[in-house]
């Protein structure tokens, strides 16, 4: 594994490309004023040890050699060592609804979008337990195992959309059965699987999956995504913003089907919490799995990092050195040979 112990100090590589303008800026104000002299036959004559290419090859060593330094400086560093830690948490796993019902706009900006963003908040508040997401439509999908890297999660939850499942529908039974494999295998801590979803289009046994994790000791809870009075699905059509519709040409109007999501949080002895503009209820949801009793798990991270600088700074010591060492002016002795063109 690898990691900068000081990334910050990598901006300064920002320097070298303002460095590289004012060279050549230099550079051709220079050769600006020597034309004001004479021609550049005659100038030639009168400077024979003069290099116009050795300049070049200088500042270009001169800026690899502070490259090398400013990389040293901020501790590129490798883990030597897989350490097992002992944490005490619980096993979380979120299913997310991301079929074209989740992008009505009864709930601001839209379900989908204002579960992520309650999803994420979760994830900031969670410590020693484990989180993986999935995310469904008339399919299921892992879209991050069951892990303690909580910035991944982040990272995984902020690049998905409705386009991510091919197949449109509700498949809740699937994504309960996706969940309760995908906690850690002969695990010892304790389970929960969150559905957020509309219910809409619910096409499968999820009763059913939710009593069949509840036997594999995960509790099911549900968060219901919408009104119940319901909204259109905007979509896009020509660059314009559009309402999905039927076949007949009546807008479709997608309402949340809450009695189906009471069912399946009933069935996994879990709590069926029903969102709004005002919140989604992961919070609810956070408090009851805080109640949960807290088990020993075992995680397995990189510990005792290396620093590597000292290779970048005697890469960096050799090319100030050898960029010492190249005169700006030809050797009147060794001007014969053409190492720089």
């Amino acid at each position: 594994m690898f990691r900068f112990g000081n990334i910050e100090y990598l901006w300064g590589l920002l320097v070298i490309p303002l460095l590289a303008l004012f060279f050549v800026w230099s550079r051709i104000s220079r050769r600006r004023a020597l034309k004001k002299f004479g021609q550049q036959e005659i100038l030639g004559q009168l400077m024979p040890y003069s290099s116009g290419n050795r300049p070049v090859v200088k500042f270009i060593i001169l800026m690899l050699a502070l490259a090398f330094f400013i990389v040293g400086i901020a501790r590129p560093q490798f883990g030597s060592k897989l350490k097992t830690e002992k944490r005490e948490g619980v096993e979380l796993m979120i299913a997310l609804d991301v079929s074209n019902s989740m992008m009505a706009e009864d709930i601001q900006p839209n379900r989908l979008e204002r579960a992520k963003r309650a999803i994420s908040r979760l994830v900031d508040r969670l410590k020693d337990d484990k989180i993986g997401l999935i995310v469904f439509a008339g399919d299921a999908y892992t879209q991050l195992p069951i892990t303690t890297d909580y910035n991944s999660a982040k990272l995984f939850l902020n690049s998905v959309n409705t386009q991510i499942v091919p197949k449109q529908g509700t498949a809740i039974g699937a994504a309960i059965d996706l969940a309760r494999k995908s906690f850690t295998p002969n695990g010892e801590a304790n389970k929960a699987i969150v559905i957020i979803t509309d219910g809409e289009n619910h096409e499968d046994d999820a009763l059913a999956s939710a009593q069949a994790a509840l036997e594999e000791g995960a509790i099911v809870h549900t968060i219901g995504m919408g009104l119940p009075s319901g909204s259109p699905i905007p979509v896009l059509r020509n660059g314009q913003t559009d309402y999905l519709k039927d076949r007949d040409g009546n807008v479709v109007v997608t309402k949340l089907n809450e009695q189906m999501l009471e069912q399946i949080a009933a069935a996994g002895e879990g709590i069926y919490v029903r969102a709004n503009n005002a919140q989604v209820g992961l919070n609810a949801l956070f408090d009851e799995i805080n109640k949960m009793e807290k088990q020993e798990m075992e995680t397995r991270t990189f510990s005792e990092y290396d620093d590597q600088f000292q290779y970048f700074f005697a890469v960096g010591l050799f090319l100030l050195l050898l960029e010492f060492v190249i005169l700006e002016r030809k050797n009147k002795y060794l001007k014969r040979i053409k190492l720089f063109g």
